[in-house]
C-alpha cells in the first residue's frame, strides 16, 4: 500500500518528513533557478532602458511559496486519476497545476492586500487592466516551467520510483560502438 506521494506506508513519520522536505527543497531550488533567470532577464532588458530593477529575494520567496502550492497539489493527488498516454497526462496535469497555482496566487494576493489595508476589490483590480498581459505572460511561463517538472515525475513513476534519478546521476562507463568505428 502507498500513500499520496508514493512513499510506502511502512515508513516512519520522520522518514516521510525527511523525504518530503528533500522534495520541497529540490522543487524550490528548481523554481528559484527558473524565476531567478527570468528576473535577471527582466533586469537586463530594463537596464538597457536605463531603469534599475533587481528585486532582492523575490525569486526565492516566490519559489518557496509556489513549491508549497505544488506539493499541496501532489498531496491531494491532483490529476492522478487520469490514465492515458503519458504526453496527455503531463499536459493535463500541467494545466491543472497551473490553475491551482493561479487560484492560490490570487488568494495569496487577497491576503497580502488585506494585511496592507486594501480591499479585495482593490487587489482584484490589479489582476485586470494594465497587469492582465503581464499576468497572462507569467501564466504561460509558469506552464512552461511546470511541464518539465511534471514530465520528470511521470517518467520517474513509469520507470519505477527513483529509477530516473539513478539513470540521470549514475556513472556510466564509456560505450564502444563498433558498428560506427568509434573508440573510447
Amino acid at each position: 500500500m502507498a500513500v499520496a506521494n508514493n512513499i510506502p506506508s511502512t515508513e516512519t513519520i520522520a522518514q516521510r518528513a525527511k523525504h518530503e522536505l528533500r522534495e520541497y527543497a529540490l522543487l524550490s531550488l528548481y523554481l528559484f533557478v527558473c524565476f531567478g533567470a527570468l528576473i535577471l532577464y527582466k533586469a537586463a532588458i530594463l537596464g538597457e532602458e536605463g531603469i534599475s530593477y533587481l528585486p532582492s529575494g523575490l525569486a526565492a520567496i516566490k519559489a518557496l511559496i509556489l513549491a508549497k502550492f505544488i506539493m499541496l497539489g501532489q498531496m491531494i493527488r491532483l490529476g492522478d486519476r487520469r490514465r492515458s498516454r503519458m504526453v496527455y497526462v503531463i499536459a493535463f496535469k500541467a494545466l491543472l497545476y497551473l490553475i491551482l497555482l493561479l487560484v492560490l496566487s490570487v488568494v495569496e494576493e487577497f491576503v497580502v492586500g488585506l494585511v496592507h489595508g486594501r480591499t479585495i476589490a482593490d487587489s482584484l483590480a490589479e489582476f485586470g487592466g494594465d497587469k492582465l498581459p503581464q499576468t497572462l505572460a507569467t501564466s504561460l511561463i509558469m506552464l512552461l516551467i511546470l511541464i518539465p517538472y511534471l514530465a520528470s515525475r511521470e517518467v520517474n513513476v513509469a520507470l519505477g520510483e527513483g529509477r530516473l534519478w539513478t539513470l540521470l546521476f549514475e556513472h556510466r562507463p564509456a560505450q564502444i560502438s563498433e558498428s560506427k568505428g568509434v573508440k573510447p
